[in-house]
């Protein structure tokens, strides 16, 4: 007979800065699907559940499907938001006897009742199976991952890339070892291993710097290492105030552990002994205005991301201070967005295409990150519902959304003005309004490390700097009062 499976896609990196919760309304204007409609519009694309459905045909497991809930990291999830979806998995759970659980989560995720949304799950689905039932999990390279949720799966694989193109090869992964699990072969556990830091020196980028070794001595590991099963190295997500906040090192093992507890404590101590090797030069938006200035197009833009107004960490998406200062400094034949603004998106939208317009854009839910609105005068070029396609590594194949959507022509730069933030990461968050940024001299976008996939290919140079909005790398100005102390950077001169 063959196995059978739950599987289920449940993801929020939760900003617990932000201001603006992250209710139902978000994860249906995002991503909420049940079932079939789920499995048909998500398994030929980057996703894990696309990991899933390769799994079922591999091994021909009888799987059913939940649902499949992603919405654009914010605050934390309402307690209405988690209570309906997670009790959608844990009713799915109940309905029948399975043989196996494999689920796609996030490992940052915080509700408005718990700090820790994915150990609560676990917590309820373990009530409902029991203790010896397989479970196997997939994480974010961004999870803070707890020790309830190792002790609660016996089965973690986190993404090894950054931007995370492998979201389908991660849930493959896992899913091969709970078929290994299921059929007998192996009875794994997860060993874990915690740093005393916000995040890892570089936040994770498996691009370029000490991640690219550490993730090909996983992978080696991996290979070689009798009774190793999987490698998981989290830079963990600093914009969580939790107690178990931080760099994990996880090893998903078969047998003896000792030896895999050495391996893990090797890897974390390079992260810790690396804790200074930052490798971006975060820029004022001052420089990177100058910057821009000097630019002289040689085969494709100048990129300059804007890490600190990051949709894609929970960031409003309204900062002005990049804008303001590209204004300033007389940039022309350039592209930004987003800007999100639901506000100044409506009224514009209403004004219609054609029209000159003097509006005030952005920095209107917390000008204390980001800077405060800005006045500007332009043409409207288009109006848009906002859909999109993504053609890239990322988000290939999925549709999205901005919402009511304007391109607002303001001095020789194209504005996107949106009322949904998403940070940019394909190129058609540009093309498909009109913009062709390989076509500019200069493009600022929201975003941090995962716009490289897409928009590195047809740049020139790359710069990023902090304009001071919600993900900004100066984590002083943010209020922590739940993570542990001491606990790097804010306390430099700790020992660990």
């Amino acid at each position: 007979m063959p196995f059978k499976v739950l599987t289920a896609e449940f993801m929020h990196e939760s900003n617990t800065f932000s201001i603006r919760t992250t209710g139902l309304a978000q994860f249906r204007r995002e991503t909420l699907m049940f079932g079939d409609e789920a499995i048909a519009k998500r398994s030929h694309s980057n996703t894990g559940l696309a990991g899933a459905i390769t799994c079922r045909d591999e091994f021909g497991w009888d799987m059913t499907h939940s649902v499949s809930a992603w919405s654009e990291p914010a605050g934390p999830v309402t307690e209405e938001a988690y209570e309906f979806l997670a009790g959608k998995i844990v009713e799915a759970a109940k309905a029948q006897k399975f043989d196996g659980i494999l689920l796609c989560l996030h490992g940052a995720m915080v509700a408005e009742h718990t700090d820790d949304g994915e150990g609560e799950l676990l917590s309820r689905l373990r009530a409902v199976v029991g203790p010896d039932l397989p479970i196997a999990v997939t994480l974010d390279l961004h999870a803070s991952v707890t020790k309830r949720m190792c002790e609660l799966a016996q089965i973690l694989v986190s993404y090894k890339t950054y931007p995370h193109i492998d979201l389908r090869e991660t849930a493959y992964h896992a899913g091969t070892l709970l078929q290994r699990t299921m059929a007998g072969g192996i009875q794994p556990k997860t060993l874990r291993v915690h740093l005393p830091m916000l995040e890892e020196a570089n936040g994770g980028r498996t691009d370029i710097g000490a991640m690219v070794e550490r993730i090909e001595r996983a992978r080696a590991y991996e290979k070689d290492q009798p009774g190793a099963l999987a490698v998981s190295i989290n830079g963990a997500f600093p914009e969580a105030d939790i107690a178990e906040v931080g760099p994990t090192v996880l090893v998903t093992y078969d047998g003896d552990p000792t030896a895999h507890q050495a391996f893990a404590e090797r890897i974390a101590d390079d992260i810790w002994e690396r804790r200074n090797e930052v490798l971006n030069v975060f820029h004022t938006v001052e420089a990177v205005a100058e910057i821009a200035k000097a630019y002289a197009k040689v085969k494709g833009p100048l990129i300059i991301a804007d890490y600190a107004d990051n949709p894609g960490g929970g960031s409003y998406g309204d900062s002005t201070n990049l804008l303001r200062a590209l204004l300033e400094a007389g940039i022309d034949d350039a592209a930004f967005g987003p800007m999100v603004d639901p506000q100044a998106a409506k009224a514009l939208a209403e004004m219609g295409e054609g029209a000159t317009v003097t509006i005030a854009i952005g920095g209107k839910t917390d000008p204390r990150f980001g800077g405060a609105p800005l006045t500007v005068t332009g043409t409207i070029k288009l109006v848009s519902n906002g859909d999109f396609t993504g053609d890239g590594p990322m988000i290939g194949g999925l549709d999205q959304s901005f919402g009511t959507s304007v391109v607002l022509i303001v001095d020789g730069i194209e504005v996107l003005v949106t009322s949904t933030p998403l940070q940019m990461l394909d190129l058609q968050q540009f093309r498909a309004f009109g913009i062709d940024p390989a076509a500019k001299r200069v493009v600022g976008l929201k975003s941090m490390q995962h716009f490289r996939a897409a928009f590195e290919p047809i740049a020139s140079k790359v710069v990023v700097c902090d304009s001071g909005a919600l993900c900004t790398l100066d984590y002083s100005r943010l209020p922590f009062t739940k993570i542990p102390r001491p606990i790097f950077p804010l306390d430099r001169d700790m020992v660990r």
